[in-house]
C-alpha cells in the first residue's frame, strides 16, 4: 500500500505520468496499474484520466493529503528504528528564501558535526513555496519569515530580525553616508529582489510608507547577480544586515569602487526569520534534530545582541 501511495504523491508533484514513473523508479504501466490498484482498494476514482494527466478527482485530493501523512509517519518510523540502531543518518531537504540562504551554514555545519552521515540538499525558494513544499512533505523544513505573513500550519522558531541597509559603492550618491533613510534609497537607482519574493514585498511597504513609489531599475531572483551589478557602480540595492555581513560588507577591499553597507533608518518593526517544520508528532528523528539545533542558533544569535 505505501509504495502505491508514493506513486500518488509523485504524480500530484510531477502532474505527468512519465516523470511521476521515472521519479518512482518505476515504469509508467507499473506506476498506472498501482494507482487503479489503490483505487479498487479504496472504491473510489482518484485520477482524472485522458490521453494525460487531467488532476485528481476531490476522492483523490482527500486521499492525497492522507498518503502524505501516513508515508511521512512510515519514514519517521523506519528512521527512528535506524537511529536508534546506528545514529541518524540520511538526506534532510531543506529551502531558504535567497536572503537567508547564508545563515543556512550556521544550521547545516554544526548539525553535521554532530550526525555525519546525514547530507543535505538545500534550495533557493519564495516564502510562498517554502510552505507549499512543506506541505505536501517535499522539504523537512525550511527558513522564511514567520510574522510578516502567515505560515499556516507550520511550527516555528524565530532565529533572527531582519534589518536592512542600502549596498552601494563609496562613489555613488549616498555612498559617503553614515546612515540614509527609506525616502532617500527609493530616489536612486535600485537593483531588488522580484516582487514574488516576501523581501521584496517588506521594501515595497517601507519604501511606499516614506512616501515613494518603488521603482527599481533591475529585477532578479538572484542575489548573486544584484550585487554583481551593485560593484559595477552603477546601481545600488536593499539587503538585510546578516547578508551583507557573510557577503564581506560593509567593505569590499580591492574592488574598482569599495562597496558599502549602510544603515537604513527604519522605525518599524524588523520582520523575523525562522525555522518552520512539520506541525507533527512525532516528528522525523533528522527533523528533531534539526528544531534542537534551529534552538541552539536562536540562543547564539540572541547571545550576540
Amino acid at each position: 500500500m505505501i509504495d502505491k501511495l508514493d506513486f500518488l504523491i509523485a504524480l500530484a508533484r510531477e502532474k505527468h505520468f512519465g516523470r511521476a514513473a521515472e521519479a518512482c523508479g518505476v515504469t509508467q504501466p507499473t506506476l498506472s496499474a498501482g494507482l487503479k490498484q489503490l483505487e479498487g482498494a479504496l472504491g473510489v476514482l482518484l485520477v482524472n484520466r485522458g490521453s494525460r494527466f487531467l488532476g485528481l478527482t476531490p476522492e483523490g485530493d482527500r486521499v492525497l493529503e492522507w498518503a502524505r501523512r501516513i508515508t511521512g509517519d512510515s519514514r519517521a518510523m523506519r528512521d527512528e528504528i535506524r537511529a536508534l540502531r546506528r545514529g541518524l543518518a540520511g538526506h534532510l531537504r531543506l529551502a531558504a528564501i535567497p536572503t537567508a540562504l547564508p545563515v543556512i551554514a550556521e544550521l547545516t555545519t554544526p548539525f553535521r558535526k554532530t550526525h555525519p552521515e546525514v547530507s543535505f540538499t538545500v534550495l533557493s525558494r519564495t516564502s510562498i513555496d517554502i510552505l507549499a513544499q512543506l506541505d505536501a512533505a517535499e522539504i523537512e523544513a525550511g527558513l522564511t519569515y514567520v510574522d510578516n505573513e502567515p505560515v499556516g500550519r507550520a511550527r516555528h522558531i524565530p532565529l533572527f530580525q531582519e534589518r536592512y541597509r542600502l549596498v552601494t559603492s563609496a562613489g555613488s550618491p549616498l555612498g559617503d553616508r553614515d546612515s540614509v533613510t527609506w525616502a532617500e534609497v527609493g530616489a536612486i537607482p535600485l537593483c531588488l529582489l522580484t516582487s514574488d519574493m516576501q523581501n521584496r514585498r517588506i521594501i515595497d511597504r517601507r519604501l511606499r510608507n516614506a512616501g515613494v513609489e518603488p521603482r527599481p531599475t533591475l529585477q532578479s531572483n538572484s542575489i548573486v547577480l544584484l550585487f554583481a551589478h551593485v560593484r559595477t557602480g552603477q546601481w545600488a540595492s536593499v539587503m538585510p544586515d546578516v547578508l551583507a555581513e557573510i557577503l564581506g560588507l560593509p567593505e569590499t577591499p580591492g574592488l574598482a569602487a569599495p562597496i558599502r553597507s549602510i544603515p537604513i533608518v527604519d522605525n518599524e518593526i524588523p520582520p523575523m526569520i525562522g525555522l518552520v517544520y512539520p506541525s507533527r508528532e512525532p516528528l522525523a528523528p533528522m527533523t528533531a534534530a534539526l528544531v534542537l539545533e534551529a534552538r541552539r542558533l536562536a540562543q547564539r544569535w540572541e547571545n550576540r545582541r
